[in-house]
């Protein structure tokens, strides 16, 4: 009989993967999966380092979200959100809206669904102010913003956009703060110092045509978790202001505690003009996400004609299970205190991690709330790969990223768990290393 791993080689077309190397690694059958942890179809269980995809906040299994979510299905599963409404969606709404100060909160699925959303959203909303020319769109380099083709227009990242290019409407790419490629003698804040001149230097020509600018606040996730001072956000909106062009806060990866604040646009103390969100939106549950703007922007479409409308849509547009996990997500982060507990866990896992950071092959070790990051300088042909497979047999799912070794766990490790991701994750190294 088949095994589940090869069934899905047949049936099943993985998303971000060369399916031909799933001949020779089979993908882990998950038959099971409680806090942390995923059991395979083999009795082995891993630790989700990686929190799925950087979606899991609370664990696999919480008692309180599947509570929650049986009881919606006994009330409403699922409505058109198209001229009907439902508790979840508003009160979730509501919660988003006090939470950031962005009144209008507009879902899609996912989060390259919400990047189309600003996108489309910000263009539509200049061109209703009589400034249709303003329909550009700017970025920074290493950004990532999901693989939709209007998304991947604002994607610097060639492995994903140079098969379509001839679909993509290129955005320009400007200098990244990225702390790592700071000028010798530049801290973190003068070089994004720097890279702000040169916003505005782009601003300065182009401000007539440019829509918008889309961050990823704090650390570009897909860009080797690059990670920059606050002093970039707090001058792009000061820029983004005077030339009067919208800011939209990527927040899809980042948001709900990953850096340290519920959202990282908060450490800056900025209000941007859009906020993307998804992934940790449901922890990890459902697919859902959220684009949430000013009252200027959605006035601009305030009016009797249709065609002045916004007329995006899809059939599961705020789906009220998904709401319903979104809003559980908010309880347990009041609940539990959990900025404060991921506080406290992040100093344990520094200690631990000591060893890892001060590794001969290590540079620019990094952590910003509960993102960790490491450059590995290795000669090692298919460095990544060869780290995924050692971690695995080290009881971890950790997948880096090029030569950058990451972490973003749940919030729910406890010292055990703790523990066996900082030892086993030096193991892996010195392994992949073949030292």
């Amino acid at each position: 009989m088949a095994t589940l791993a090869e069934r899905s080689r047949r049936a099943v077309w993985h998303p971000c993967t060369q399916m031909k190397r799933l001949d020779d690694e089979p993908p882990l059958a998950i038959v099971r999966a409680d806090g942390p942890w995923l059991h395979d179809d083999q009795g082995r269980r891993y630790l989700d380092a990686v929190s799925s995809w950087w979606v899991n906040l609370f664990g696999h299994n919480h008692p309180a979200m599947r509570a929650a979510l049986v009881a919606q299905f006994e009330r409403v599963d699922h409505v058109m959100l198209a001229g009907l409404t439902h508790e979840p969606v508003v009160e979730l709404s509501e919660r988003l809206g006090a939470l950031t100060g962005l009144g209008h909160a507009f879902y899609g699925s996912d989060g390259a669904s919400a990047t189309e959303i600003a996108l489309k959203m910000s263009a539509h909303s200049w061109r209703n102010l009589g400034r249709p020319a303003k329909c550009e769109f700017v970025g920074l380099a290493g950004g990532y913003h999901g693989e939709t083709v209007g998304a991947l227009s604002v994607t610097d990242i060639a492995l994903f956009r140079e098969a379509y290019a001839p679909l993509v409407r290129l955005s320009a790419a400007l200098p990244s703060p990225d702390a790592r490629t700071a000028a010798p003698g530049d801290d973190a804040k003068a070089h994004a110092a720097r890279c702000a001149a040169a916003l505005e230097a782009y601003l300065a020509e182009h401000h007539e045509r440019t829509a918008a600018l889309i961050v990823e606040p704090l650390v570009q996730c897909a860009a080797g978790f690059a990670m920059h001072d606050p002093e970039y956000l707090r001058r792009a909106r000061a820029l983004c202001d005077r030339f009067e062009v919208h800011l939209i806060c990527d927040e899809i990866a980042v948001g709900f505690g990953r850096t340290g604040t519920l959202f990282a646009h908060q450490q800056a103390g900025i209000r941007p003009d859009f906020i993307c969100l998804s992934k940790g939106l449901t922890g990890g549950v459902l697919p859902l996400s959220a684009v949430l703007t000013t009252d200027p922007v959605y006035a601009s479409f305030w009016d009797d004609r249709a065609s002045r409308g916004f007329l995006h849509s899809h059939s599961y547009t705020g789906n009220a299970l998904a709401c319903r996990a979104a809003l559980t997500v908010l309880e347990l982060f009041e609940r539990d205190d959990v900025l404060a507990r991921n506080a406290q866990t992040a100093q344990r896992l520094d200690a631990l991690l000591a060893p890892l950071a001060q590794h001969r092959a290590v540079r620019h070790a990094r952590r910003l709330g509960m993102i960790w990051a490491f450059d590995v300088e290795s000669d090692v042909p298919g460095f990544s790969g060869a780290y995924h497979r050692r971690a695995l047999a080290e009881g971890l799912l950790l997948r880096p990223i090029g030569n950058t070794l990451y972490f973003m766990p749940p919030y729910v490790l406890d010292d055990a768990a703790l523990e066996q991701l900082a030892g086993g994750a030096l193991r892996a190294l010195d392994a992949a290393l073949g030292s």
